[in-house]
């Protein structure tokens, strides 16, 4: 995960009202009764003293700019909601999470932790709600990434099948229940896909970013070369993927398989190769698929 700072958007923990109790200093309470009533102005009344027109500034401001930066992070999740409820999730969002960072660009994955954790599930709530909120913020997390790849130990020139493939450490293999990167305001899926889908997004040289949806032998494949612990070469890979689906004719199996490397390799989500082998053993278990 990202850790880059942009600005301070936080605000103090939250606390119960209990917790403002006579044991902490006054500019101390004063920040605690403030910060509630920003979260949630309906429920808790303008702290003492302070005008409730200068207290409308701070909560629009607050309020205005984590609808802003939500809103923009999650856009397609934003235009399936009409403005009602989308401000309604904003503010249940300031409401029951507390932040673990102060830092801006951290903030749609608080969204996101508040969605898994601690949103109160409505019956109009789209089923892949969740979903479609870590694809979006998967988006954002990899465009402001500090993560690259080590191109002293990289071969970007390498025999494919004669080294070890390596994964682009700013490519994410996704896996998700519905197709989440064709869902808008047309297309509205009611139930998962008969298969999960794939998608492989990664950060270009250019900094754009690239989206592949991968068919489930691709995915395997690639979570292989992510997950390959006894560096297994591009050949040993494939030939006991081969045995792991079955193919009647590892030979063919292996020419289709070299030219997939291929497709992902120029794509940029193979960055190349490395030479070192831990074993050559072959072949062993092949481990379990993994994703992002």
């Amino acid at each position: 995960m990202p850790h880059v700072a942009e600005s301070d958007s936080s605000l103090p923990k939250q606390q119960s009202a209990g917790t403002a109790t006579a044991d902490r200093l006054p500019f101390q309470q004063k920040q605690i009764a403030f910060a509630a009533h920003i979260r949630d102005p309906q429920s808790v009344p303008v702290p003492p003293g302070i005008e409730d027109r200068r207290m409308a500034i701070y909560r629009e401001l607050f309020f205005n700019n984590l609808h802003k930066l939500i809103s923009n992070t999650f856009p397609v999740l934003r235009k399936l909601h009409n403005a009602e409820d989308w401000r309604g999730l904003v503010r249940e969002f300031m409401i029951r999470h507390e932040a673990q960072t102060p830092y801006f660009l951290e903030i749609p994955r608080e969204f996101l932790a508040f969605l898994e954790h601690e949103h109160v599930a409505r019956e109009k709530d789209y089923p892949f709600l969740l979903e479609l909120a870590h694809y979006e913020w998967a988006e954002l997390a990899l465009s402001v990434s500090p993560e690259q790849d080590d191109m002293s130990v990289i071969d970007a020139d390498g025999d494919l099948l004669a080294g070890v493939p390596v994964k682009s450490v700013l490519a994410w293999l996704l896996q998700y229940r519905y197709p989440v990167h064709r869902i808008s305001p047309t297309y509205i899926p009611e139930v998962p896909g008969e298969q999960p889908t794939f998608l492989a997004i990664w950060r270009k040289p250019d900094d754009e970013l690239g989206f592949m949806e991968l068919n489930p032998l691709s995915a395997r494949l690639l979570a292989l070369v992510e997950s390959n612990p006894k560096s297994r070469n591009g050949r040993e890979l494939l030939l006991g993927l081969a045995v792991e689906m079955r193919h009647a004719d590892p030979d063919v199996f292996l020419i289709h398989g070299a030219g997939a490397l291929q497709e992902l390799y120029r794509a940029g989500i193979i960055a190349g190769t490395r030479p070192d082998r831990c074993s050559p053993d072959f072949p062993d278990p092949i481990p379990e698929a993994t994703t992002q």
